[in-house]
Formats: structure tokens, sequence, C-alpha cells
């Protein structure tokens, strides 16, 4: 069985195919652009057939140059909230999502494909519906513009398509996406380096790290493509989130008291860290201020008429694993 991935070298990419790889799967085609280099690592450890930049492999794959492929895993996008360049934005995440689907109709090739909850912008309902969509970066847009194309097509699909909005995702091998990683990873390195972690002030109605998101374990957002993949009935775009809303404060309380813990020291409770300044306040940025979700959630509700039951782990869970990874990595 020959899949692809697409963003193979980054970070969901790089854990899907390690989940392939566990399940025996190591036909897989991987496709990424290596400009940076380091992003290396993230293959070392994995089993690939071949390795495809991505300058070449889109109109290989319209051709049907790589022969039987049974589904193309596309995590390759620029995903940049803070880019600009809407024309670099469309041809990454746009266009060449749309060459994949359209060939991939054509060659009997299943999809299943990174969207983002970028799409519902800054509004207080993620359900999958287009009244609920309201973009607030052209990163955002180009997701959405993708989804309302699969739309008009899985009524009459060839074959399986399914979109994935992903929330805010977190674990290992994200370390070469810089400012791009997870606020679990930023303040590992900052509790690492200054012995404090970090937080936006007050903002938006919500105290000081208080604001919200719905944070999602790597290895969860792996289950829930491969639980797709072994159901090619299944179509449709779903979020994919923990279905929780949970606030920072609840994200630098787990790294902060794993990394004690694992330091032989006593957890404490977010009143204490902050006393101790282990946990800190800084003023919101100027820059963000009309463009920061303060609050996200999935709603599962459209994941589990699929029938996809995957339990997810809370940020406590996942970030007591997140930084024990990190730790033996160091």
């Amino acid at each position: 069985m020959r899949v692809i991935v697409t963003g193979a070298a980054g970070f969901i990419g790089s854990n899907l195919v390690k989940g392939l790889n566990a399940r025996g799967v190591t036909d897989i085609i991987a496709v990424d652009n290596l400009t940076r280099g380091d992003k290396f690592r993230n293959l070392v450890d994995l089993q690939i057939c071949d390795y495809i930049d991505k300058t070449v492999f889109f109109e290989q794959f319209a051709r049907g140059h790589y022969g039987k492929v049974e589904a193309v895993f596309h995590e390759g996008a620029c995903s940049d909230t803070m880019e600009h360049d809407g024309r670099y934005m469309l041809d990454n995440n746009y266009r060449a999502s749309k060459i994949l689907l359209d060939a991939g109709q054509k060659q009997g090739v299943r999809l299943l494909y990174a969207s983002s909850a970028a799409t519902y912008g800054a509004g207080h309902e993620f359900r999958e519906s287009p009244e609920f969509e309201r973009p607030l970066n052209v990163y955002g847009y180009s997701k959405l513009l993708f989804d309302q194309v699969v739309r008009r097509v899985l009524p009459h699909a060839a074959t399986q398509i399914v979109g994935f909005r992903y929330f805010n995702v977190y674990g290992p091998r994200e370390q070469h996406k810089g400012r791009m990683a997870s606020v679990a990873f930023h303040h590992f390195n900052q509790y690492r380096e200054h012995g404090q972690v970090k937080l936006f002030g007050e903002y938006g109605g919500y105290g000081p790290g208080q604001q919200q998101r719905d944070f999602v374990w790597i290895d969860d957002v792996v289950a829930v493509n491969l639980w797709f993949f072994d159901h090619p009935g299944r179509s449709g775009i779903f979020n994919l989130g923990s279905g929780r809303a949970q606030p920072f404060n609840d994200v630098a309380q787990a790294v902060v008291n794993t990394l004690r813990l694992e330091a032989g020291r006593q957890p404490l409770s977010l009143e204490e860290l902050v006393q101790s300044g282990e946990i800190a306040y800084i003023p919101f940025p100027e820059a963000l201020v009309g463009k920061y979700q303060c609050h996200t959630q999935a709603d599962l509700s459209h994941l589990r008429a699929a029938g996809c039951t995957h339990h997810f782990a809370t940020v406590q869970e996942g970030t007591a694993q997140y930084m024990r990874a990190l730790l033996a990595a160091a």
C-alpha cells in the first residue's frame, strides 16, 4: 500500500509518518521543502520509500507519475498566521491543494488534508457550517477557500475526501516552527532558560492567562487521521480538537509542575507559581489586537456522528507526556 504525505518533514506530517510506520506502512513518499535543512531531523528515525521536493511533486502527481497511490495525507502548507503575502499563501494553501483534489478524483486517490480552526476567526461557535466561518487573516481564508471547493465536490466525489480543522496542536517534532510552535514548547524553553514562563495579561474580557484555546495532543491528531484512513467510506470536513477550552494558565502550570516534578520538586498551585515568579504576565501585544482568538473550542458533534469515538487527552495529560519527551531529547 503506497501513501503520500506532504509536509512530511513538518510537525503533523512527520508524526503521521511515524503513526503509519507503527502499523508497518513504509511505502511512503515524503514530500516537503528542505530549504530549511534542519527539518531533516524529523525524518531521521522514520521509514519512507522516497523523498520528493514540493517544487516538482504536484505537477508529477497530476500526471500520475507515482503509480497506484492509496491516499494522500496533505499536511504541507504555509501555517504562519502572520504571513501577509496573499499570493504566496493562496499558491501554497489553496492552489496546491486544488491540484491534489482534482488529480486524486481522476486517479481514485483518497485525500485527507489539513484545514484549520482559523477558518472560524473570532466567532463563538465552532461548528463546520458557513455561518460560523469568519477568518481573521489570509491564512484562515486560504484554508476556508479550499474547504468551500471540497464542499462542492463532496456530493459527487469519486473517492474519500476528509478535511481536518486542526485546533491548537502541540507535541514532539515541532521544534523547527520557531514562533509558530506551540505555547507548551515555548514555555519549556523559557522555563529551562529563565526559570519563568510568560503569558499574555488581561485582554478581550479575559483575565491574565485566562484566554482559552482548544489544545489538542499530537497523538490524538494522528489517531483521528488514521481512524478515517481505516474508514474510507467516511468523508467530510471535521473539527479536530479536544472538544475542551482550557486557559493558557493550565498549559503554563502543567509545564512548570511537570518540570518541577522531574527535578524532584513539589508541584504548586497557580497562585503559588505566580507568587514565586515562575509564571508571569506581560501586556497584550498591540500587533495582535483585533486579530486574536480569545476562545476556541471544537464542536465534536460532526466527528462523533461519523462514528469516531476517540478519547482526547487533557492539557495536563498531554503536556506531561510532552515535557518528558523534550527532557529526554535535551
